[in-house]
């Protein structure tokens, strides 16, 4: 694994996003993320999954500049392979903790949405699903995921502002289920990870997959056209203008 690291402790999993300062989403990434997570479904001895991120980002989200390379084809299947990993996660049979260490923006925000439990450090960081404000478009698997957590009303407001939330707002929203400061981040993870690995791990499977099913049926449905209208829109000359502009500091 180049990007992602995994340690164990007492049936509770935590998995760190590490790929340079701000954790940017590629293919290569979306691929050990999702052997991970594939890993930890049959693993006997987990029981619970912290998902986190290295330094101060939890993930900025696509790695615009290096997907800017990519011609049609290959970036229609980048996204097929986002689309099913972050769904694959949604669906993960055991209890995820996020663990919001910094920044969460567009793809990383979307990645926090799959968890089933959602704590965000206090401060400077900000969770958003901005994509509007760089002129690109959304998912419809993203689209059923905030509206799981946060309700119709509250992700038109989200998504169609662009706005950047602090954990005090997301949490407002229902974006997040919990803050803390920085230095009590993993600690109260843990805690609450462990909350969750002591329950009967079928019935929960069972629960989650009765609550959470449904809606991924209904937006997997309609993910193939989503996707093929974000490829209009990454390509179209606006969004090109503005996406050419974008600096990551790896």
């Amino acid at each position: 694994m180049n990007f992602i690291k995994i340690s164990k402790e007492s049936g509770i999993a935590t998995v760190t996003m590490s790929r340079g300062k701000v954790n940017a989403i590629n293919e290569a990434f979306v691929d050990e993320l999702g052997a991970v997570f594939n890993e930890l479904a049959v693993d006997a001895d987990t029981k619970a999954v912290i998902l986190t991120g290295d330094g101060k980002f939890f993930s900025f989200g696509f790695d615009i500049p290096e997907l800017l390379n990519y011609s049609k084809n290959d970036f229609a299947r980048y996204l097929k392979k986002f689309c099913a990993m972050y769904t694959q996660m949604f669906l993960f049979p055991k209890p995820v903790i996020g663990a919001i260490n910094g920044h969460a923006t567009a793809g990383g925000c979307i990645l926090a949405l799959t968890c089933d439990f959602r704590i965000m450090v206090t401060g400077k960081a900000k969770i958003a699903l901005n994509e509007l404000n760089i002129g690109a478009a959304i998912f419809a698997g993203c689209v059923g995921m905030l509206k799981s957590a946060v309700g119709e009303r509250n992700a038109e407001k989200v998504l169609l502002t662009g706005a950047m939330y602090t954990a005090e707002d997301a949490l407002r929203i229902g974006l997040v289920d919990s803050v803390t400061a920085e230095e009590t981040l993993m600690a109260e993870a843990k805690k609450i990870a462990e909350g969750f690995s002591q329950k009967n791990s079928d019935a929960f499977k069972t629960l989650k997959n009765l609550l959470r099913r449904p809606a991924a049926d209904c937006f997997g449905r309609s993910e193939e056209d989503s996707i093929l209208d974000f490829i209009e829109i990454w390509y179209s000359e606006p969004t090109q203008k503005v996406l050419k502009g974008v600096v990551i500091n790896m």
